[in-house]
């Protein structure tokens, strides 16, 4: 009795962390469709705010900085401490609306998801069974597909009815909402981790262990890769097609039902298939969608079907990819996933330094070359993660004898 009472409080909860992940991933993604309206909201020019967005990738840099609180302190005092971030940067900006403040706000909103996040797959990771992780994972990354499929038009909506600041104290009252539901829900005394002290001893944990530093490495290949067509297929649809209006629209269609097919396809399959290979065959797939894109994109259904595969194979990467890390350095599983994260960060940054230099001298077969060598930068990633293909260590020695012949 106290097992089945266990395991629905715990599907509850999964429940409840994919509305709590719902609303800070609208906060995220509303800045894309909407940068115009806020640019022309706030007074600034459209590259104004777009140097803002790219800052805050940055932010994923000092991740594992803060990503050890959840080892040090426990997991609910990650999850209250993203919750008190995001809100603070949403309630700043619903109060005092200017540039300097949706800045501020865009910074703390984004810093609050990386505590909350590998914080929050850590108290799952303590809990569920690593056979049946992926399916609880999956279960919460389905607040990613959700923010774009009801999240977005909500503050379409608002933004049409009562302006471009809207949203923001509706966020905000969110937060606040987030906190309490943390602190209510997650117990203070977690018999399920053990808090470390040693911070130094979570960073060499991650950083000595080589399958962690390849499966930190496949995150920042795969989002290269995704960054590099994510940021220029909508310029490669106007530019091909002349209809933007209408290839907006039905990209944001394709992409909200790809993302959530791709998730509930990691839900069904990945315990089953087993995480290395699920994540392996989403590899590939990525690689070959990508490679079929300019063959069938030559029209706009085509093009759509194309951006359809491309995008729900790429999440099948990353929803299989969570589970995976989350078991390699148990003993400092947020430290790791916050490590992760910053990987994530580091390659957006990479795919967005790319994308638009390569597409304008070269066009959009390049992008999607270049797409694809990345995504093979991640597979050589997974045969050292599998230890199948043991490329690092080998540097490493050599590097290691070449320093004893100098001496």
């Amino acid at each position: 009795m106290e097992f089945k009472t266990g395991l629905m409080r715990l599907r509850f909860q999964l429940l409840i962390f994919m509305f709590l992940r719902t609303i800070f991933n609208i906060a995220y993604r509303m800045v894309y469709p909407f940068l115009t309206v806020f640019a022309r909201g706030l007074g600034v020019e459209l590259t104004t705010l777009s140097l803002v967005v790219a800052g805050r990738s940055l932010v994923g840099a000092f991740v594992p900085v803060v990503g050890t609180l959840a080892d040090r302190h426990g997991r609910r005092f990650g999850m209250l401490a993203g919750a008190l971030s995001f809100t603070f940067g949403m309630g700043l900006v619903a109060f005092l609306p200017n540039i300097y403040t949706f800045s501020a706000a865009m910074l703390f909103a984004v810093f609050g998801k990386y505590l909350f996040d590998p914080a929050m797959q850590a108290y799952l990771g303590d809990r569920v069974p690593y056979h049946r992780r992926g399916t609880a994972l999956a279960v919460t990354e389905i607040a990613w597909s959700l923010s774009f499929i009801v999240g977005i038009p909500l503050v379409g909506w608002l933004i049409n009815r009562y302006g471009w600041t809207a949203p923001l104290p509706l966020l905000a009252g969110f937060g606040v909402m987030m906190i309490l539901i943390v602190w209510r829900m997650v117990p203070r005394k977690d018999a399920h981790h053990v808090r470390t002290s040693d911070t130094g001893g979570s960073y060499r944990a991650v950083l000595k262990n080589i399958p962690a530093l390849a499966g930190i490495s496949i995150a920042l290949w795969a989002n290269a890769s995704n960054e590099l067509v994510n940021l220029i297929f909508g310029v490669w649809l106007e530019d091909s097609f002349g209809l933007r209006i209408a290839a907006l629209a039905g990209a944001s269609a394709v992409i909200g039902i790809s993302e959530l097919s791709g998730e509930s396809l990691v839900a069904l399959t990945t315990d089953r298939l087993g995480k290395t290979r699920a994540l392996a065959i989403g590899l590939v797939g990525n690689a070959l969608s990508a490679a079929a894109l300019p063959l069938i994109g030559v029209t706009p259904l085509g093009a759509l079907i194309g951006l359809f595969f491309y995008y729900i194979t790429y999440e099948y990467i990353m929803v299989s990819h969570i589970p995976l890390m989350s078991e390699i350095v148990p003993q400092a599983r947020a430290t790791l996933l916050s490590f992760n994260l910053t990987g994530h960060a580091l390659g957006r940054a990479l795919g967005a330094a790319l994308s638009t230099w390569i597409y304008v001298r070269f066009g959009f077969f390049p992008i999607v070359i270049v797409s694809i060598l990345f995504t093979c930068f991640g597979m050589l990633a997974l045969g050292e993660l599998t230890q199948k293909i043991v490329i690092l260590p080998r540097i490493i020695g050599l590097f290691r004898r070449a320093q004893r012949s100098e001496i």
